[in-house]
């Protein structure tokens, strides 16, 4: 499945648009990576404990968008978005969404 994050899809023409997919996913923090985070935040650097944590949940947002998708009869989604809201204190959830479409290539 294609997804973009632009309106339009270079050398392809939209036939039908079926709507939102979205995907998401809710994830909490682990008190062993904040241990650890907190104390690599006092000499500085990537926190990379939650840089893995915010790609999982990016990667199976968007997996579940294409999966929803799909189940439209997508074969591709347009203006891909991510959003991230704080859901309670240590957990927040992220959201893909787009629009589901139906494309060909252009003759």
């Amino acid at each position: 499945m294609i997804v973009v994050t632009t309106e339009t899809i270079v050398g392809k023409r939209i036939l039908r648009t079926l709507g939102t997919a979205r995907g998401n996913t809710i994830r909490a923090r682990h008190l062993g990576h904040d241990i650890t985070a907190s104390l690599r935040n006092l000499v500085g650097g990537e926190i990379s404990e939650y840089t893995k944590l915010l790609a999982e949940a990016r990667e199976q947002a968007l997996d579940r968008m294409v999966d929803e998708a799909h189940e439209m009869g997508a074969n591709a989604v347009i203006g891909l978005r991510f959003i991230t809201a704080q859901v309670m204190a240590g957990a927040a959830e992220l959201l893909a969404y787009g629009t589901a479409v139906v494309i060909e290539d252009r003759e």
